[in-house]
């Protein structure tokens, strides 16, 4: 079947016999328009719609471009862009409320002493990070597709806009500021948070810490130790126990009151001048633009954080759809997650996103869909309108040991290189040249190694094609491997290819390379590299090639050049060239750049059986019609 209309016609199927074609390939006849409307269609109508004026066709598209803006369309595009529309009609209430209640609930309780936790790692008052806990799940709530994803505050996110923050307002040199003082500060860094926020932004240097050290308080160092010595057991056992345990172990919550209520009884802070939490503005702030006079300075910290908060939200959204079986609309995911910062930016909430932890929990206490968002910021607003008070004397040492238990599982990570190392050599070596990077520079330059190293590697291997010798099995059309079939056939002077890579500038080197060394174009043999395949599959003359394209995803204008080139050296050396299974892009790119100046249409095929039987036809008088076919 040639690709092209206008190929020479060829008997059809059944017409030609099994003598001159034993293997079952039949030369086709080319499905041509004229030949369509013949067989399935009405002929006669094709010179009709030629012939329609202009006019016509331009007043049939305005209604249809009329049509998707009446009343469905618009109910469409109204339910594209808010899901609840969509699943909150076939909501289960009866199975599915119950769960996302208490999931919801859960989830709210630990946003609550988290959401104030990474707010210190952001460098900003404890009462944003309860703000940065409520806003966006709530409009995530309304514009998200994942139904089991859990939004708010997020680790690496707060470390990488604290680390923004403390650059752009620095603290001033002497430490020891009033109580307007500080309060002006504080003024300053949530501008510049909720300022990465709106234009989307970790530093750790533990030099910071090790230098910090010989200044903290004793007191705050023991309260330190003691949190974590129960904080970190309690994490374990929701991790070992998360299949018999009915809900995780609210570690944090139980730490909070524990602390709180000690600091109270004993005066800690007026004693040991241990730092606490203070009084929590009640109710919500006054919505305002922040200061977009600061945008030009974070739009380099934005970029990472946004690409960050899209792909680990992206990702968790996705790996719980195919767990749960349903989809998710990675476009809608993009809006709703720029909305949520957007939006919440106005409320003087820092960068957030979707986070493992609380996704976990969410779903291991049984949340089913978007619904338990609504039930955890009905917990957050609570203790912004009513239960603020009580966390007066909660010491900020208790947060930051918080912090160190949420991100031990990033530390923890390092136990699944061995894994790794197994199972891809090259991602493994993708996480260690992230890791060293962000380690040794920042989070922003650090990730930006990672995903310049991660694209060299896949242009690597893109170049590095591993060349499959198959054979058609006789009496069938099925291309087997050599070392696993011993019935092959084969026809001197008949080569198949395959190159199952794009056609770029990058591996254009490749392609020219593994073309002369099967076509005998080359220098010889010997400076190329060596390829799978038994030694006398070329020994003969090539005569006739069927360069099989449907590898090809996609060519540029050098790769496009390089295949003009191989058909003009196969016609200086006699050998009959024929494309197969050229996909309408490549064909497209491979004509612009002049290929039908080297080649005919007949010499373009839909498949390679078609090209395979013209190729037979035309060595009938050398042999018997057997072919091999290299891949």
């Amino acid at each position: 079947m040639s690709g092209l209309p206008g190929a020479g016609t060829s008997p059809g199927l059944g017409e030609a016999s099994d003598l001159k074609f034993p293997l079952g390939a039949k030369f086709r006849e080319p499905l041509t328009e004229a030949r369509f409307q013949r067989l399935f269609g009405d002929a006669e109508q094709a010179p009709e719609l030629l012939a329609e004026p202009r006019s016509s066709r331009l007043c049939r598209q305005w209604r249809r471009l009329a049509s998707a803006c009446s009343g469905p369309g618009a109910w469409r595009l109204l339910r594209a862009r808010l899901p609840p529309l969509r699943w909150l009609p076939r909501y289960r209430w009866r199975a599915w409320l119950l769960g996302d209640a208490v999931a919801g609930v859960t989830v709210g309780i630990v946003h609550v002493p988290q959401g104030m936790a990474f707010a210190l790692l952001t460098s900003v008052p404890p009462v944003f990070g309860l703000y940065t806990s409520f806003f966006p799940v709530l409009i995530y709530t309304l514009l998200g597709t994942g139904r089991h994803l859990s939004t708010g505050t997020f680790a690496v996110l707060s470390l990488m806009t604290g680390s923004a923050v403390e650059r752009l307002v620095p603290e001033p040199l002497g430490g020891n500021l009033s109580g307007i003082e500080r309060e002006q500060l504080d003024v300053q860094r949530v501008g510049s948070a909720a300022a990465l926020a709106f234009g989307s932004g970790a530093l750790m240097t533990l030099a910071a810490v090790l230098t910090a050290l010989p200044r903290s308080s004793p007191a705050e160092l023991t309260i330190s130790a003691l949190s974590l010595a129960l904080l970190v057991p309690v994490k374990e056992l929701n991790v070992r126990f998360r299949d018999k345990l009915p809900t995780p172990i609210p570690g944090e919550i139980v730490m909070v009151l524990l602390a709180s209520v000690l600091c109270f009884t004993s005066s800690l802070d007026t004693r040991y001048n241990v730092q606490i939490v203070g009084l929590l503005p009640g109710g919500f702030p006054q919505p305002h633009l922040p200061d977009l006079a600061e945008l030009p300075r974070i739009l380099a910290d934005s970029l990472p954080i946004a690409l960050v908060t899209f792909a680990v939200s992206a990702s968790l959204a996705s790996i719980y759809a195919d767990k749960y079986s349903y989809t998710i609309d990675s476009n809608q995911e993009l809006l709703a997650h720029g909305i949520s910062n957007l939006i919440s930016s106005f409320f003087s909430c820092f960068p957030n996103s979707a986070t493992l932890a609380t996704t976990s929990l969410l779903v291991d206490a049984g949340g089913n869909t978007q619904l338990a968002g609504l039930f955890s910021c009905i917990v957050v607003l609570s203790v912004l309108l009513w239960l603020g008070p009580f966390f007066y004397y909660l010491p900020k040492a208790v947060l930051a040991c918080i912090n160190i238990s949420s991100m031990r599982q990033m530390f923890f990570q390092m136990q699944e290189l061995p894994q790794l190392w197994r199972i891809s050599r090259m991602d493994f070596a993708v996480w260690m040249v992230t890791w060293v990077a962000v380690v040794i520079l920042s989070v922003d330059l650090g990730l930006a190694v990672g995903v310049v190293f991660s694209m060299m590697t896949v242009v690597c291997r893109t170049q590095r094609v591993q060349c499959l010798a198959l054979g058609l099995a006789e009496g069938t059309e099925l291309y087997r491997p050599l070392e696993e079939s011993h019935k092959l056939l084969k026809v001197p002077g008949l080569c198949i290819l395959r190159y199952p890579t794009p056609l770029y500038f990058g591996t254009r080197g490749q392609f020219r390379r593994i073309l002369e060394w099967h076509l005998g174009l080359g220098e010889g043999r010997k400076e190329t590299p060596k390829l799978d395949g038994p030694p006398d599959a070329v020994a003969e003359p090539v005569r006739v090639v069927v360069l099989d394209c449907s590898g090809i995803t996609f060519a540029d204008a050098a790769g496009a050049r390089e295949v003009v080139q191989l058909a003009r050296r196969c016609r200086d050396a006699g050998i009959h060239l024929l494309l197969a299974q050229c996909n309408a892009s490549v064909l497209g790119t491979l004509t612009q750049a002049g290929l039908l100046d080297r080649v005919t249409p007949e010499q373009l095929f839909v498949s390679v059986q078609d090209a395979a039987a013209h190729a037979l036809e035309r060595l009938e008088p050398t042999g018997p019609k057997t072919c091999t076919v290299w891949v």
